[in-house]
């Protein structure tokens, strides 16, 4: 047998994978969004109706909004626990992680008992401390899922920067906010907008915790799941998921052209 031939054999359950679990699933997702009353315009329905346009804003702007958070909080703690050595480090990292273990359904019961209305906040302050069911609930049950999965990432390419490049950049007398914009930002750049897609990615399609915590707010993926179940509108949620599936689409595409590494994004 050749070498060739073996190859050959050796995808072809790849091929019938990516065909029977990727392909078909997606361009039967297609065709569904166009099989209602309104057919292809279906899409341009969506940009029509205030509810759905403004749901789809609404995702994003939270998603972005994650996205910084986290990576302004993983970036700072992963350079650090990188460049540092304690008592205590393990378990402070294993604390930082521990979120990767928890199903969405479970972080937004956790932001339930810090601030919901019979929560540890609304204890304290009686009255004036609920924000589990609000938009600032929402950003930080996805804050506390995305800081693992971006602070991985970043301490992974941290530990691969030579610490002698910021000793030369301080011999030369350079500051300390000039060593990390001009040598530490520059060589994470391509770890922290791979690890920003997969933060935005994960945003835009968790389910779990928006279907516990989105009470008074329309996330894209809640108004999917309702339009499919209590509105049987099955051509509606289809076509809202082929948006949100193009909308993360496109800032993994053009993540992955920035950063030149092949991302991957969690759900």
């Amino acid at each position: 047998m050749s070498s060739r031939l073996f190859v050959s054999l050796c995808l072809v359950p790849l091929a019938i994978f990516a065909l029977a679990f990727l392909a078909l699933p997606i361009a039967r997702l297609i065709l569904a969004s166009g099989e209602g009353e309104a057919g292809w315009a279906i899409y341009w329905q969506i940009l029509q109706t205030p509810r759905y346009l403004t749901t789809l804003i609404q995702t994003v702007l939270v998603s972005f909004a994650v996205t910084l958070a986290a990576l302004l909080v993983s970036t700072t703690v992963g350079v650090f626990l990188t460049r540092n050595r304690f008592v205590g480090r393990s378990i402070l990292l294993s604390i930082l992680t521990l979120p990767l273990a928890f199903p969405g359904v479970v972080v937004g019961f956790m932001i339930i008992l810090l601030g919901g209305r019979q929560g540890l906040f609304n204890a304290i302050f009686p009255g004036e401390a609920v924000f589990a069911y609000s938009i600032f609930g929402l950003f930080l049950g996805y804050l506390y899922f995305s800081i693992p999965r971006v602070l991985l990432t970043v301490m992974a390419a941290a530990e691969k920067i030579d610490p002698a490049l910021e000793e030369a950049a301080r011999t030369l007398g350079a500051p300390p906010h000039r060593v990390v914009l001009d040598v530490l930002l520059p060589a994470l750049a391509p770890a922290l907008i791979a690890a920003g897609a997969i933060a935005f990615a994960t945003a835009m399609g968790a389910f779990g915790t928006a279907f516990t915590l989105a009470t008074d707010i329309d996330v894209l993926p809640m108004v999917i799941y309702t339009e499919f179940t209590l509105s049987a509108n099955i051509a509606m949620a289809a076509a809202l998921s082929v948006c949100l599936g193009v909308v993360t689409w496109a800032i993994l595409f053009v993540a992955r052209i920035f950063s030149g590494s092949t991302i991957a994004a969690g759900g």
